[in-house]
């Protein structure tokens, strides 16, 4: 809808604008004010009246259909207050035509025309939004499944075509195509796009998968439990489109404005005609001032005092990683109460990183990540690659491994190349050697090979344990000789960011299907207010909603699927920009830079913004109630009347005004040592 308006505004702007020009060389007023001719020819008197027609049908007539809704709801708003300035102002100048008159408002109508139809240009462009949210998740869903036959042979067939209890082939890589059951095959299950969490979630038979989320390296043999409607992600897919549909209708701050002008300059016409009509009786003189009253009433600053803003607003988020799709978010956010979180990916780095390390037997932490990174050279899952990040950060080179091998649920193994390890004085003993089987793998890997756990990695991870880290040790000629933690990393503007919050007065919460330990361990690090944990999909709109219900107005920050239905539900949506598709479509702000931060920078704009409105406003209004009274004569008495021509060069004055106070915007330092409660940032810590 806004892009439709959008564009019959643009051209409607273009159009009008371009047959304003004749109305405004052949105005005598004009030409007086600016000391400037145009030739006359015959008929040249016709050129006002017939232009200014054409711009009131094809510039104004639109002002007028949009004004209804506001009458038939009894809301007047600025469609109605521009509708009644071009409406009156059109009627006498015609009736001036034929009936002869002080003056007539060609010149104002079309300009009013032309620069109402700039304001709402630029409010369209600020305002307009997609809406493929539900497009986005239907895309998760796989076109077709490999559906496995009475006699074990598979079969290509669409994947809306299945049925409960179908038996299908799910081979590395490929998406499940509908929620079931595993029935045979072990892999790890990519779930991050439904559930937000980070560590791949390993299935063996009898654990449930959900359609849409990415296999491992391994192949699962799935006994279909729903399609359709009934699956998991058709149920996100509701909850955004009934969040969707739920979203309130909000009018803008200029809309209530105009909508008390609008009765103030009914008010001030009535009696006008009135005052007048006793004090001279009633002739054309009482007419030309009650159309004076209602022409001005509709001042041209009022219709650019908000869209102005806006755009300068729009124009400096972007500027700051900040994409506004929802201008009335933007204008929200001045008032929130509460800002939640998604923990994974948004206060969190979203990825398993090395947190801490313990070793034994001499080995030291140099070594144990040479061995370790050597053989999870070939490995692509995420504990491997976590392990090879963190060799990397501390400059630690690979040796040549060999024979490499997964252990499904257990780990991997390799041997490490004698000469490499002899070369980096890692061998043991003087006997040469071809090599040293190496292990590394988590608790289950222990378990097989038999091997005595030391008592000092033991309590490693006993700790760990209790932090809800992840355990992964270092096992050397089945010895084990060192162990990793892993976590998902606090990022380190998390800290400053709920600092700042906090500073602008606003309450911070967080979301997260992770258990309850490592959610209160996180928000105890970064001293988050409410804590929700364990918490699905489903949950997550659910919570959302029950902060609303307590009055809260609610910011949402997420970035997964499953952030999808709790972000559109929340008064303002805001996306982390390096998330998943449709977070971002389901989003009023979208943070283009994937920097929590830019929610301290949003709250920051988004009330220097509203005060510059509120400037702009008393502008505006300040012009009505410095011109009205005038319009209406009320200092006719000592010989001051303001005519027309006088009050249209005051209605330029007040645009301009408000023009330049709207760039005064661009000033404001939203760098992150201007911002509040900022200190130097800390550590990246985990998640623990």
């Amino acid at each position: 809808m806004h892009a439709g308006h959008e564009t019959m505004f643009r051209r409607r702007f273009f159009v009008s604008t371009l047959l304003s020009i004749p109305v405004l060389l052949y105005s005598e007023t004009l030409q007086e004010w600016l000391g400037f001719s145009v030739p006359a020819f015959p008929g040249s008197e016709w050129i006002n009246p017939v232009f200014a027609v054409i711009v009131f049908a094809y510039g104004g007539v639109p002002f007028l259909r949009m004004a209804a809704p506001e009458l038939r709801e009894r809301a007047p708003g600025m469609m109605t207050l521009i509708s009644m300035a071009i409406t009156v102002a059109f009627v006498y100048s015609l009736a001036s035509v034929v009936v002869p008159t002080e003056s007539a408002f060609f010149w104002e109508l079309v300009t009013l025309i032309d620069i109402m139809l700039l304001g709402h240009w630029i409010e369209m462009r600020s305002v307009r939004r997609a809406s493929s949210a539900l497009d986005e998740l239907a895309r998760l869903m796989p076109d077709t499944a490999e559906l496995i036959t009475d006699d074990g042979e598979t079969e290509e067939v669409p994947a809306n075509e299945l049925e409960e209890g179908d038996l299908v082939l799910v081979r590395p890589g490929a998406s499940v195509p509908a929620d079931g059951v595993v029935e045979e095959g072990d892999s790890d299950v990519n779930e991050s796009m439904i559930t937000g969490e980070s560590t791949p979630v390993s299935k063996e038979p009898g654990a449930e998968v959900i359609g849409g989320t990415v296999n491992g390296d391994g192949s699962l043999r799935v006994r279909i439990s729903a399609t359709g409607e009934e699956t998991t992600l058709a149920g996100i897919m509701r909850l955004v489109e009934e969040a969707q549909q739920s979203e309130s209708r909000t009018q803008a701050l200029a809309d209530r404005a105009a909508g008390w002008l609008f009765y103030v300059a009914l008010g001030a016409a009535v009696v006008t005609a009135v005052a007048w009509t006793v004090a001279r009786g009633f002739d054309s003189s009482v007419i030309e001032r009650v159309v004076t009253v209602l022409v001005i009433a509709c001042p041209h600053a009022l219709g650019l005092a908000i869209p102005l803003v806006i755009a300068i607003n729009t124009s400096l988020a972007a500027r700051n990683g900040m994409l506004v799709r929802d201008r009335i978010a933007m204008e929200q956010a001045r008032n929130l109460d509460t800002v939640v979180f998604d923990k994974t990916g948004t206060l969190t780095e979203g990825e398993q990183g090395v947190v801490d390390i313990a070793t034994v037997d001499g080995v030291t932490e140099e070594e144990a990540f040479t061995l370790a990174a050597s053989v999870e050279a070939d490995s692509e899952h995420m504990i491997a690659q976590a392990i090879r990040e963190a060799a990397d950060e501390r400059g630690i080179s690979r040796l040549t491994a060999t024979d490499f091998e997964a252990l499904k649920g257990r780990g991997v193994r390799a041997t490490v190349d004698g000469a490499a390890l002899r070369a980096a004085g890692l061998s043991r003993g003087d006997e040469p050697r071809d090599g040293e089987r190496v292990h590394v793998g988590g608790p289950n890997l222990l378990s097989e090979l038999e091997g005595d756990v030391p008592a000092a990695l033991e309590q490693f991870a006993d700790r760990a344990g209790e932090n809800a880290q992840t355990v992964v040790y270092l096992v050397r000629e089945g010895t084990p000789v060192a162990a990793f933690a892993l976590a998902d990393v606090i990022r380190d503007q998390s800290y400053q960011v709920v600092d700042a919050l906090h500073e602008l007065g606003l309450e911070v919460a967080m979301l997260t299907g992770d258990s309850e330990d490592v959610a209160r361990a996180v928000a105890d690090d970064l001293g988050i207010d409410t804590v929700f944990a364990e918490v699905l999909p489903e949950d997550k709109d659910a919570k959302v909603t029950e902060l609303r219900e307590r009055g809260d107005m609610v910011a949402m920050v997420g970035d997964g699927v499953n952030d999808a239905p709790a972000l559109t539900r929340a008064d303002i949506g805001i996306a982390i920009g390096s998330g998943t598709d449709v977070a971002v479509q389901s989003a009023d702000i979208i943070l283009v830079q994937n920097n929590p931060m830019d929610v301290v920078r949003l709250v920051t704009l988004s009330r220097a913004s509203y005060r510059k409105m509120q400037q702009n406003l008393v502008w505006a209004a300040g012009y009505n109630v410095f011109a009205l009274p005038l319009a209406a004569g009320i200092l006719a008495p000592i010989g001051i009347l303001l005519s027309p021509a006088v009050g249209a060069l005051l209605m330029s004055l007040s645009t301009v005004i408000v023009a330049i106070n709207a760039q005064f915007l661009r000033r404001i330092d939203l760098s992150v040592p201007s911002l509040p409660g900022v200190s130097a940032p800390r550590e990246p810590q985990p998640a623990d």
